[in-house]
């Protein structure tokens, strides 16, 4: 599974941090941080991620 944040978009809102933490986080100056490969068994997280994402700025892809 490969992951990809739209960062033209991204407006460091953090759901997604919070919906998947083990691919998602946010770095000491407030700004997004994320796993681009993650492991297949994380999936479910990371597609609430992106369907939580108020801008929509996530993508998944395999």
């Amino acid at each position: 599974m490969k992951v990809t944040v739209d960062m033209s978009l991204c407006q460091d809102h953090g759901q997604c941090a919070i919906a998947s933490p083990a691919v998602f986080r946010m770095d000491d100056e407030g700004r997004l941080v994320y796993e681009g490969e993650p492991d297949a068994s994380l999936r479910d997280e990371v597609e609430e991620a992106a369907d939580v994402c108020p801008v929509q700025a996530i993508f998944i892809d395999g």
